[in-house]
């Protein structure tokens, strides 16, 4: 059975017993001098060549505490590119780590199975006041109550500043000093699996931030002009160090955090023309570390729509357990905002249509041209794949953050439209993710913010605004000037979570609603999908914007979801089969304005079907019919 523990690596400081090895990969230099703070002093020792390209030393004099750095023949001290822990930051000396030492209280956590998949994704610097992993590890408790299963934590490596999103990260084994220490990030995961909840982690490793990295100085081969991306230019995965240093990365998070999955960001940026790519060694080295018995699930986000990633066997999940759906979020959007422009273009003629592609087949792009990307075709089939294979969401980081003022989907949309997009996300097969506050309805915007040096800063400020120059709205000489400058502390400070609010109106009957939802999915879903997963659905529509799907659970019962996702009232529906599980409007075609206060007569899962054959505006209703080895 695998534990946590300390993971060998080939890179950086590695305490074996009485001793701390050092290892660089550093194949641009002829020497490298190690620097060790010892007694109050810097002291500089010789490391020796290993094979091509390495240095190497083992000393007795460092351990765990020991601030240390490489010193280049030019005289520049550096951080360990695979540094456990930095002293100050992604400028300054790294900190010699025993991970050994920490004492896990749920040592025997294995994880549990994706069916039972509720994420929310949170930002650990916003998600409360102090910005901390004790923070966060003080809310545990409510993402349990509302039915989270989940925490995605937003990447966490070490970043330049105080404040960042995580996606400028250069030192990608570190836990960044603002959000506190190693053990505090494992203290958090610990206390999580100890009320049932899983940790996954955001990675990027298709690009490192524009300030501290220093790999260049001394490495420049693990960079290639023959790819290139928006950060500049491309990682050369095909080189075996390189490939490591990421493979190592993600073994590295899984083993010696215990956390339990990954959500790999971008990798559409990932450029390599390797048999296996680092993708897919890197899911194989994955689950080739675990026992057997141990769950982690690896997510991608991927906007190829690359559905070869997520292939199944006969005995189960092969490659990567799931995908971030954008398709259903920008369909969704549409229907429930009306925005058009953008890459919701590519969804403005037929949103209902490309929503009850996502909910039976997973993508809506699986091939098909997207006038967006100028004509070029986008997808590959994904039909085959069940619903466990697409995480589907209202909102994220980037779909609130990288709009211009960081707008909520409860600031865009009404109300009522907000709820049915909930009460469709929620009881859908597909694992939902929910964004930090969306459980109550949070309006207050998650706006984009770092904290570069001056020259950097203005550069990221000018571009923040140029890239918004392109929309209508913005394109008028001084529109732009509106738009937040994500190097101010504003910005950051105007995106914290304000946590009185889930106990005030209307955040409290919108999280109340959440939590019926989820406990309708935790108490009749889940556990229909222990045998297998969701088989993908029928569907049809019905008048502009009604979708009417039927999905067969693993054991055989059919869930069956009708709903009306436009101002349109009184459309008729078609006949559905099975007892009523969930409505959002009574009988009459009212909204019902408080689930939980205003039980529905007849409601639930032994209840009969009442109801009319028409849906008002924004109407939901989800059926369930037992199959015959239905439990429950």
């Amino acid at each position: 059975m695998t534990r946590p523990g300390v993971h060998a690596m080939p890179y950086g400081a590695q305490c074996e017993g009485k001793q701390v090895r050092f290892r660089l990969w550093a194949p641009a230099l002829e020497s490298v001098e190690l620097n060790l703070h010892l007694e109050g002093h810097w002291q500089r020792r010789a490391m020796q060549p290993a094979e091509p390209g390495w240095f190497e030393l083992r000393t007795e004099e460092a351990a765990p505490g020991t601030l240390y750095s490489y010193r280049l023949p030019d005289g520049l001290a550096v951080p360990d590119p695979a540094s456990r822990r930095q002293y100050d930051d992604v400028h300054g000396p790294s900190v010699v780590v025993d991970a050994g030492t920490f004492e896990w209280r749920h040592r025997d956590w294995l994880g549990r199975r994706w069916s039972d998949a509720v994420i929310y994704e949170l930002h650990v610097g916003t998600f409360t006041l102090e910005g901390s992993f004790d923070g966060v590890q003080r809310r545990l408790d409510h993402l349990v109550e509302t039915g989270i299963t989940a925490l995605e934590l937003m990447p966490v490596g070490d970043f330049p500043g105080r404040r960042n999103w995580g996606y400028d990260g250069t030192l990608i084994f570190a836990p960044d000093c603002c959000y506190g220490s190693p053990d505090a990030l494992r203290r958090l995961i610990d206390a999580a699996h100890g009320r049932g909840l899983m940790v996954l982690l955001d990675v990027v490793y298709n690009h490192f931030g524009p300030d501290g990295n220093y790999l260049h100085r001394y490495a420049p081969q693990f960079f290639t002009d023959r790819v290139s991306t928006p950060w500049g230019a491309g990682i050369d995965f095909g080189r075996p160090p390189v490939r490591e240093f990421f493979i190592h990365n993600a073994l590295y998070w899984l083993h010696e955090y215990c956390l339990d999955g990954l959500r790999l960001d971008a990798v559409h940026a990932i450029v390599d023309a390797s048999s296996p790519d680092v993708l897919e060694e890197l899911v194989q080295r994955v689950h080739g570390s675990l026992d057997g018995e141990r769950q982690v699930h690896l997510v991608l986000e991927n906007d190829d729509n690359a559905a070869h990633y997520l292939a199944r066997s006969e005995a189960g999940v092969t490659a990567y357990t799931a995908q971030w759906n954008d398709d259903l979020h920008h369909a969704m959007h549409v229907l429930t905002t009306g925005e058009d422009d953008g890459y919701y273009a590519d969804y403005a003629d037929r949103p209902a249509d490309h929503l009850l592609r996502c909910l039976t087949e997973g993508f809506a792009y699986q091939g098909q041209v997207s006038a967006y990307r100028g004509g070029a075709p986008r997808g590959e089939p994904s039909a085959a794949l069940p619903p466990g294979a697409f995480i589907g969401f209202l909102q994220n980081h980037d779909q609130v953050g990288n709009r211009a003022f960081g707008e909520r989907l409860a600031a865009l949309a009404a109300a009522q439209a907000v709820r049915a997009a909930a009460a469709v996300l929620l009881l859908a097969p597909a694992p939902p993710l929910l964004f930090m506050g969306e459980e109550w309805g949070a309006v207050q915007p998650f706006l984009y913010f770092c904290d570069f040096p001056d020259e950097l800063a203005a550069a990221v400020r000018e571009g923040r605004r140029q890239e918004f120059a392109k929309f209508a709205r913005f394109s008028k000489p001084g529109a732009a000037e509106a738009i937040a400058d994500p190097t101010d502390e504003s910005a950051f400070a105007r995106s914290r979570l304000d946590w009185e609010h889930p106990h005030q109106e209307p955040y409290a009957s919108h999280l109340r609603h959440t939590r019926r939802l989820l406990r309708l999915r935790q108490t009749h879903l889940a556990p229909r999908q222990v045998t297998g997963e969701a088989a993908a659905g029928t569907a049809q529509r019905f008048g502009r914007a009604g979708v009417h799907v039927v999905w067969r659970l693993g054991d055989g019962a059919a869930l069956t979801l009708l709903a009306n996702m436009c101002r349109d009232a009184a459309v008729p529906a078609p006949a559905a089969a099975g007892t009523l599980l969930y409505a959002s409007h009574d009988a009459s075609g009212s909204p019902l304005t408080d689930v939980e206060h205003e039980p529905l007569p007849g409601a639930g899962p032994d209840a009969a079907n009442p109801r009319p054959s028409q849906l008002a505006a924004w109407e939901v209703r989800w059926l369930l019919e037992h199959g015959t080895d239905a439990r429950g």
